[in-house]
């Protein structure tokens, strides 16, 4: 079962979405508080599973609407996704990956693990 696990940071609260396996699958933006990042908690749960997935690294990349996953390049080569929110504000961001399958792999263990994630928060 995968875990979010909310951390606390001198300057706000980020969250890391985790594999059964303990792995880190897709890290959060800051958030000013805790109960913000609650709720980015819970719009990847809600948009994960059944998110579009647009990848932009083709040149036939078509525009679509969020939310949705987006496949990229980033500047040094590596195959990285981004889930958007509906309202276009990235709530989930991949490490880098060498190849575009292990990406998408990423991307599919996102979507089984999101929805029933169990959340764990830091020690007040």
């Amino acid at each position: 079962m995968g875990k979010f696990v909310v951390y606390k940071t001198d300057t706000g609260y980020l969250f890391h979405l985790k594999a059964g396996n303990g792995e880190t699958i897709g890290t959060s933006e800051l958030y000013a508080s805790l109960a913000a990042c609650r709720m980015g908690v819970a719009s990847v749960q809600e948009i994960a599973p059944f998110a579009a997935l647009q990848d932009l690294t083709v040149a036939t990349a078509q525009s679509m609407e969020n939310p949705k996953f987006e496949v990229y390049k980033d500047v040094a080569g590596a195959f990285r996704f981004r889930l958007k929110a509906a309202n276009g504000e990235v709530v989930l961001a991949s490490e880098g990956y060498t190849a575009k399958a292990s990406c998408e792999h990423g991307i599919s263990s996102v979507r089984r693990n999101a929805a029933n994630a169990i959340l764990i928060e830091p020690a007040r």
